[in-house]
């Protein structure tokens, strides 16, 4: 787009800088005064964040030493550090009011000889006795004339000046009202829609639309109350409202001499509060006609009050094209840069100039030079949340990255990794301004930039920012002051991911809080690494995974069964360290072993290393995703055939699933790599197994029907679970069609006599079939109890590295492979590689000592042959009790286990059955009772959901059915790849965190963690508990003004409570229920943060 007045082209103030000391003759454009040229040496910018930087920087490419003043509060701020100098002010005031203490200002400028003040915007920059204050104190004001300031900043009388030019103006008061009387009688007068506007700034502080009479009297107080805190005076005007407007400004800019030139107009619409979100220039769309009106009413305007340096005139176009001036901003406005991208005018370089005395022709800049190419569009990125009405965030910036490139510029100031958003001030992070040949050019742009930013720690617009950038009305129609309102689909925004914070957020948590699951001991990881076993080069040897992927699951149980010797299953990477060590290995440390096990262990039965409580503890503990974990273990380890646990109709999980999801998971299952589906129930229920054996056949794995093993099949006076029982379960199983039997001993109960028994029985009957024998050695007989299942006809049994072996893990594989070395029954493993393979995972274990179960458990223990508490969870109950404090008590609580296994009629105990039994003996052992006591009351009793859910039949119907009365009595009630390296913690904050650093992919990354201990003994405001109804919260950071209750007072729903301050926009918090204020937690002057309790209140009946 070009809009041009004559062929001159662009760079009209490319030359400033090499203009210094050229004199050129003013006749034909001053005035009869003559000013002196006086060149400026040293300013001072009585403002903060990027409009001070901005200056500076123009300060800096003219050669001008620059000046800085900040408050206590923005010690930290950048602008400080950007400035040559920078000087404290308003020291022991509110932060605000630092930046409004026109003594301090002064006293800074004039001891260290500054020359000229640029005010900014915001703050004092249209204060006439601001810009007198320079004056008198000797100090160039770098704006209009304090006389000039005074007649734009008063509303009122710019209105008057505008009537009086021929400028078209809305209907309003005259003079500044002093009541809401006033208001009242306008509103009588002209009607609703009204508008409040403060008498004295802009920028949408103090300004306020009323709609209806009854909200007149509420909203003149609070644009009353936030043009007195943002402007020092909280004088209001009021005027008509127009509804649905197009808001158009026009930059201006005039000299000393009487010349005054515009630099065409900017397309402010889009805004929310009366504050602008996005400014365009030129307008799109605008009647050329129009553009002139505008333009010249503009000129006309600033030649009557005889302006000076840069300023904007401001007016509201309607649906008919009339246009209405509506106030002169005296200063530089937020958005000037759209206006210096398309013009190349560098508005603050002008500034400058023409405060030394420069005349505007003289710096190359007359109305015929002036044209506009192309289009820009600024965006102001703000820590504000669109999804709650636009309410400002605070805290401290975690992570900022921009976006840039061709096109894009960016002005900000606090815009860093550890820059503090503070309440007081303004919302604004960056602006982002980029320029194109057309509108659609420079929004793809912007949108672009927008989508590279990653911003951290708080909350920001940009993803609604990105939405007013796709929207279709802004990119091919107008808009106007309502677009925000009327597109609530602007505010259906895509959610961030902010995955790498979320996992710095929680390593940080464990570096300075522990783990969360609760640890008795004090024991800390190992700082030794392990050492990896030497791996041969070139492919593993063939393993029985060949022969499954050759001749298929039944071919594959045939080799196993004519296999001599003794065949292994090593479960180091599953079931040890679930049983020893609660199942936190990481994937990270059975990747780094994986290649030596398979080319060491190549002769393996299988590898059991997925499935049970894998998937629980990897997703609720471990962050990691199970499937991945069996991807990566199968790349790493193609020979030997894998195995998981399969819980019958529960899957992986605690409950019974649909029948379709068991049969995907299985297919999944074995497409991303599982080989041998040992299927259990934790009833021996018949029903759920063959489900599960179903699934997995149809998968097209190997089956493998898993008995639960308890009781004593060599005991003749416990017949409940007899050989008889055993040999009718198989029967049934081998019907079903299952390519392998297991023998799964959770609890360690086999003993070489009864193994020898039912092996024996089971091997006479089913000549054809392998047997795989699974166990705990709790007791310390696993190995005994193992070579005697082999001798009596097994083929596979179970073994754990040494170093991952005995108590309530498998039997120890260094000693099965000893023990059988040079008998048939020869497992063909070198020993020697068994000790360099028990060495790593001797030290990786260390690595896991908070989790060890050597920390509480110091040995087996015989007693398992009496209460039956299978491996994992004898160490769990273990663990849990020393957590508790009842370390003491353990006996206890296995006496207790063994009572309520009686009590649910002496069930096979595996999970999830074995977690009932277990849910119900710490209930015994919490409420203190006795077998007799629980069949005593058990109408009364609570019991835990686990119990009352399996006497519904839940899990599946036990052997020998539910126990009587017992079940009738008891009341059954259906109800990307990231590097992260860790370095180091910091020291306590005031407000009860710790910084915790990281290097994420190569760049320093913090986050703030709570210390929870250190919070314990510290003071904070309490917070607002969303399920207590009546608990008013706050609904943003920010101080509070005005409490307007009471306790005791009845309050109606609706009806304001208080009134807070943030970022100079004020919030009334109203009550959300009828009732009576019952406490008040809050008084004038308190800080809150977001959610902090304000008061109570009691709901009327």
């Amino acid at each position: 787009m070009l809009l041009c007045v004559s062929g001159v082209g662009r760079g009209g103030l490319g030359l400033l800088a090499v203009k210094r000391a050229r004199l050129l003759t003013r006749t034909a454009h001053s005035s009869p005064q003559n000013f002196e040229y006086r060149p400026i040496k040293k300013v001072m910018v009585a403002n903060r964040g990027e409009i001070a930087i901005r200056v500076f920087r123009a300060c800096t490419e003219l050669g001008i030493r620059t000046v800085a003043v900040y408050s206590e509060e923005d010690r930290g701020q950048m602008h400080r550090q950007k400035a040559d100098e920078a000087y404290l002010i308003g020291k022991s005031l509110p932060p605000v009011a630092a930046y409004l203490h026109i003594p301090d200002i002064i006293k800074v400028a004039k001891e260290n000889g500054v020359d000229a003040i640029h005010p900014g915007y915001g703050f004092l920059s249209e204060r006439s006795d601001f810009a007198q204050a320079c004056v008198d104190a000797g100090v160039r004001f770098i704006g209009p004339s304090p006389e000039t300031v005074r007649k734009m900043g008063d509303k009122v009388e710019a209105r008057s000046l505008a009537i009086s030019a021929g400028v078209p103006v809305v209907p309003g008061t005259d003079a500044p009202i002093s009541s809401v009387g006033e208001a009242r009688v306008f509103s009588e007068t002209y009607g609703f829609p009204i508008i409040f506007k403060a008498a004295y700034g802009g920028g949408g502080r103090g300004m306020r639309v009323v709609k209806e009479y009854e909200e007149l009297e509420e909203n003149y107080h609070r644009a009353y109350s936030e043009a007195l805190t943002a402007f020092g005076n909280g004088a209001l005007f009021v005027e008509k409202f127009i509804e649905k407007p197009r808001h158009i400004e026009v930059q201006i800019l005039g000299d000393k001499y009487g010349n005054i030139i515009h630099l065409y107009e900017r397309d402010c619409s889009i805004q929310r509060r009366h504050q602008k979100v996005v400014e365009i220039a030129p307008a799109a769309d605008l009647d050329p006609h129009l553009r002139d009106r505008l333009t010249s009413d503009s000129v006309k305007l600033a030649k009557q009050v005889g302006y000076e340096n840069a300023g904007t005139v401001e007016f509201l176009v309607d649906k008919h094209g009339k246009h209405y001036f509506i106030e002169v901003n005296s200063r530089l406005q937020v958005e000037h840069t759209v206006t210096e991208e398309v013009t190349d005018v560098d508005l603050v370089h002008a500034q400058l100039r023409v405060c030394e005395g420069r005349s505007l022709p003289e710096l190359g800049l007359t109305q015929e030079t002036i044209r506009v190419n192309g289009c820009a569009i600024q965006c102001r990125v703000t820590t504000e949340d669109p999804a709650r009405g636009f309410q400002p965030d605070t805290g401290r910036l975690e992570v900022f990255r921009s976006g840039e490139g061709m096109g894009i510029r960016l002005d900000s100031a606090s815009a860093f990794p550890g820059a503090v958003i503070s309440p007081h001030y303004d919302s604004l992070l960056v602006k982002v301004i980029a320029s194109g040949k057309d509108m659609s050019t420079a929004a793809a742009k912007m949108h672009r930039a927008l989508s590279e930013f990653r911003v951290r720690g708080v909350k920001t617009n940009i993803p609604f920012l990105q939405n007013v950038l796709s929207n279709h009305q802004f990119l091919h129609s107008t808009v106007d002051t309502q677009f925000i309102d009327e597109n609530q689909n602007l505010f259906i925004m895509k959610p961030v991911q902010n995955r790498a914070q979320k996992l710095l957020h929680y390593l940080g948590h464990v570096m300075v809080n522990g783990p969360t699951t609760p640890i008795p001991v004090k024991a800390k990881p190992s700082s030794i690494d392990p050492v990896i076993p030497t791996v041969p080069m070139g492919e593993p040897s063939l393993g029985f995974r060949d022969v499954l992927l050759r001749e298929g699951p039944e071919g594959f149980a045939k080799a196993v069964r004519a296999h001599p010797g003794l065949l292994l299953m090593d479960t180091t990477f599953r079931d040890a360290h679930q049983s020893l060590l609660a199942t936190r290995v990481r994937t990270h440390d059975l990747k780094k072993i994986a290649p030596y096990v398979s080319h060491s262990f190549n002769n393996l039965f299988s590898l059991e290393n997925w499935g049970g409580a894998t998937f629980d503890v990897a997703m609720r503990f471990l962050y990691e995703c199970p499937w991945k974990r069996l991807q990566e273990l199968r790349t790493l380890v193609p020979n030997v055939p894998f195995q998981m646990l399969l819980r019958g109709a529960n899957a992986v999980g605690y409950t019974n699933y649909p029948d379709n999801a068991v049969f995907k998971f299985c297919e999944v299952a074995k497409e991303n790599g599982m080989d041998i589906f040992r299927v259990f129930d934790s009833l021996n229920y018949l029903p759920n197994m063959i489900l599960g054996m179903e699934a997995a056949g149809r998968a097209g794995g190997v089956v493998e029907a898993a008995i639960s093993y308890t009781g004593d099949v060599s005991d003749p006076m416990r017949q409940k679970y007899s050989l008889a029982y055993y040999v009718k379960l198989t029967e049934e199983l081998m019907k079903a069609g299952t390519h392998v039997l297991c023998i799964k001993d959770m609890a360690g109960l086999l003993k070489p006599e009864s193994s020898r028994i039912l092996i024996s029985a089971l091997r006479d009957r089913y000549p054809d079939v392998p047997i795989h024998v699974h166990t705990h050695d709790t007791a310390g007989a696993g190995v005994a109890a193992m070579l005697a299942c082999a001798e009596a006809g097994a083929d596979v049994v179970d073994v754990a590295v040494d170093s991952m072996a005995g108590m309530t893990s498998q039997p120890s594989m260094g000693a099965m492979v000893a023990c059988t070395k040079g008998t048939k029954l020869d497992t063909g493993i070198a020993l020697e590689k068994v000790f360099d393979y028990s060495e790593y995972w001797e030290v990786t274990r260390g690595l896991y000592a908070p989790f060890d179960c050597t920390a509480t458990m110091k040995s087996g223990n015989a007693d398992v042959y009496e209460n039956e508490i299978p491996g994992g969870q004898y160490t769990n109950l273990h663990f849990q009790a020393h957590s508790m404090g009842l370390g003491n008590k353990f006996k206890q609580v296995k006496k207790s286990y063994s009572e309520a296994n009686k009590l649910l009629g002496d069930l096979i105990k595996v999970t999830p059955s074995s977690k009932i039994v277990g849910d119900l003996a710490q209930f015994m052992v919490q409420n203190n009772l006795t077998r007799e006591e629980v069949e005593e009351k058990a109408d009364e009793l609570s019991f835990p959901l686990s119990v009352v859910e399996f006497l519904q039949g839940h899990i599946g119907i036990p052997h020998g059915g539910f126990p009587e009365p017992f079940r009738t009595r008891v009341e059954i009630e259906r109800g990307k790849t990231l590097h992260i390296k860790a370095l180091a913690v910091g020291d306590l904050n005031k407000t009860g965190q710790r910084g915790v650093f990281f290097e994420l992919n190569g760049q320093l990354r913090s986050v703030l963690v709570k210390d929870n201990v250190a919070m314990k003994e510290m003071k904070f405001h309490p917070k607002a508990l969303k399920s207590v109804r009546g608990q008013v919260g706050a609904p943003m950071p920010g101080k509070v003004i005005e409490v307007k209750v009471e306790p005791g007072q009845k309050v109606e729903k609706g009806q304001p409570l208080c009134v807070l301050s943030a970022m100079k926009m004020e919030t009334v918090v109203n009550s959300p229920l009828t009732g009576v204020v019952t406490v008040i937690h809050v008084n004038t002057d308190t800080s809150l943060e977001g959610d902090d309790l304000i008061l109570e209140i009691t709901a009327e009946e």
